[in-house]
Order: C-alpha cells, then structure tokens, then sequence
C-alpha cells in the first residue's frame, strides 16, 4: 500500500514536469516552434493557402539569377489529408505545396540554406516534420528539389518529409505529371 502512493506522489510530480520537457523542440522552424527559424525555415508563425492548377509553362532563369524548382511528391504518403509543405530560403518561406505539386523561385548566386517544413500537424505517428539543406547556385543554372512525403502504415514506420536535389531529366519529368502550386500567407 505505501509502494502505490509513494509511486502515486513521484508520478504527480514527476508528470508535468516531463510533459513540459517533452512540448520543447530544437530551433529548427518547424511546425510547431515559437523559436528563432534555422536552416533556412522561415518563422513557425506563417502559414499558407495553397492551389494548383494544371499546366504552366517552362521557364529560365534571367537577369544573372538561378532559378530552383521544388517539387512535392506524396505518392508515398498513404494517408489523407496529405500535408501541406511550406519552402523556405535563407531564413524566409518563399512559398508552399501540397499533393504532387510545384514551384519556383528566383535566388543570386551563392550558397543558401533551403528548408521544407510540414506547416500543420500530419498525425500521431510522425518523425521529422522539417529538413534542410543547403546548396550553391550558379548563375544561369536551374536546379530541382524533391520534397519527399512519406507514410506507408503497412510499414508502421512514422510520416517523414525528406528534401533532396534531383538531377534536370527527374525534375522535367516530375514537373510534366504534377500540379503547379501558388500560394500566399494566410
């Protein structure tokens, strides 16, 4: 009888003080963070509304920028709703995605920091919910990320996002099968 409520009284404070530990999460500028944005995501405050449309027409880069496609692919996201993805360069969300979609962005030449950050909550079972890279632009160049979203339940691994560069011919081809994505703050 005393193991129990000497267990009772440790639990009771030990509980709240272990939740309040376990809601803080690193400076990364995901979803849920109040905190300073790092790795090139944007404040955890802004949110997006995103459609898509069909076809848009190629473009180049102009004017001595480098132009950077991110394309969101959800093929392997086996749950509904699948999450929306908020881009960010260098500190600043440039724009967002959802369902087989993508966009563009002008960047100088130089080194950035890119970031991809689901901006609301996907479920219980998640893993990262942001990922960031950073990679060097030449002037001229066009370049491809591929936003990965992934959750397969027979697998009953948690949902992650992933952000990585594909190669010109990947992205063409990913480009002619999705969705163009425009979006503004909320």
């Amino acid at each position: 009888m005393h193991g129990r409520l000497y267990c009772a009284i440790i639990c009771s404070l030990i509980l709240p003080v272990w939740f309040a530990v376990a809601q803080q999460r690193p400076q990364t500028g995901g979803p849920m963070s109040d905190r300073v944005p790092a790795g090139g995501c944007g404040p955890a405050a802004v949110h997006f509304e995103v459609k898509t449309e069909k076809r848009h027409p190629p473009v180049r880069p102009e004017n001595g920028d480098a132009l950077v496609y991110f394309l969101q692919d959800d093929t392997q996201f086996q749950s509904r709703p699948r999450p929306t993805t908020r881009i960010g360069i260098d500190g600043t969300w440039v724009g967002a995605t959802k369902s087989n979609s993508y966009f563009y962005v002008s960047v100088d030449p130089g080194e950035h920091d890119l970031c991809s950050s689901w901006q609301s909550f996907v479920g219980f079972n998640s893993g990262h919910t942001a990922v960031a890279v950073r990679f060097k632009a030449d002037a001229g160049q066009t370049y491809y990320f591929l936003v990965g979203n992934s959750w397969v339940r027979e697998l009953q691994k948690p949902a992650e996002i992933e952000l990585k560069a594909v190669n010109d011919a990947e992205g063409q081809l990913l480009i002619s099968k999705f969705s163009y994505s425009t979006s503004h703050p909320k």
